[in-house]
């Protein structure tokens, strides 16, 4: 796997090098747009709003709008003026317990990978923040922008550094409307938990799959096939349901759970059958 970024994790007199690599992947399917009639490839333009004229790539430059309709003209050596000094380093800021941090802050995770003689110092810290509970808050700079990091251990032994948005880019949950109060009842939190308990398992990562895009993937080669011809889809109704007894609800939910223990085990190995 090719390397993001080489540096190291500074925190005290401590430096361990690293390096960085992606730890996730998105993998989605690409379209293109076409032209109904002869499915040419549509390219796109880059028309002013002015006189409906297309502009050279020589001619364009970055604005930010201001105003409604007034912008100012952001050039390239403005941008160098608010550049932060690229030093290959993850400075710690501060240590903060994990479960104080809003988990809607953290959104791309990568792996740290320890450098040469770096080894010990390595192992030292995952090891204090695993047995601590904490992680360690850091600024990086990663392709000349600078983020807020933290730096997490693994099970696995090793250290992840995710990428953390920054407090005032969460939107303000005050603006979605929550539930009014309401009174739970205890045969109802009895139900709820005994629902809970029997759909628990341990966790497996290889039961989650991304069926819609398998699904997908198999349209496509079929429609390959067929010439890009497939018969019309037939339309599925959905009845509407209204929960009025909460608690018998959650009861046929319990029945269901225990006359069908293994039903994700069922569902996994159909998935099987069918990718195979």
């Amino acid at each position: 796997m090719r390397t993001l970024w080489k540096g190291s994790i500074s925190f005290g007199l401590v430096t361990i090098p690293v390096s960085l690599y992606p730890a996730t992947r998105r993998e989605e399917l690409k379209f293109r747009m076409l032209r109904r009639s002869d499915l040419s490839p549509i390219n796109y333009q880059r028309i002013a709003e002015a006189d409906g004229k297309e502009v050279p790539w020589e001619d364009v430059v970055k604005g930010y709008e201001y105003e409604k309709g007034k912008f100012v003209v952001i050039r390239d050596e403005d941008f160098k003026r608010v550049d932060v000094e690229a030093t290959q380093t993850v400075n710690i800021i501060n240590f903060v317990s994990f479960k104080e941090v809003e988990p809607l802050l953290f959104y791309k995770p990568y792996y740290l990978e320890a450098g040469k003689g770096g080894e010990k110092a390595y192992v030292l810290l995952r090891e204090a923040l695993a047995k601590t509970g904490k992680i360690a808050i850091a600024k990086v700079v990663i392709r000349v922008r600078q983020h807020l990091a933290a730096i997490k251990p693994q099970k696995d032994d090793g250290l992840i550094l995710e990428l953390m948005h920054f407090p005032d880019e969460l939107l303000d949950v005050s603006k979605f409307k929550r539930p009014q109060k309401q009174t739970v009842g205890k045969a109802e939190m009895q139900m709820a938990e005994e629902l809970i308990k029997s759909m628990t398992s341990p966790w497996k990562p290889e039961l989650y799959r991304d069926e819609y895009c398998e699904v997908l993937k198999k349209l496509i080669v079929e429609k390959v096939k067929r010439g890009g011809k497939f018969p019309p889809a037939p339309q599925k109704k959905r009845e509407a349901k209204n929960v009025i007894d909460l608690v018998s609800v959650l009861q046929q939910s319990i029945q269901n759970t225990r006359k069908h223990p293994q039903r994700t085990k069922i569902i996994k190995s159909k998935s099987h059958k069918k990718a195979a």
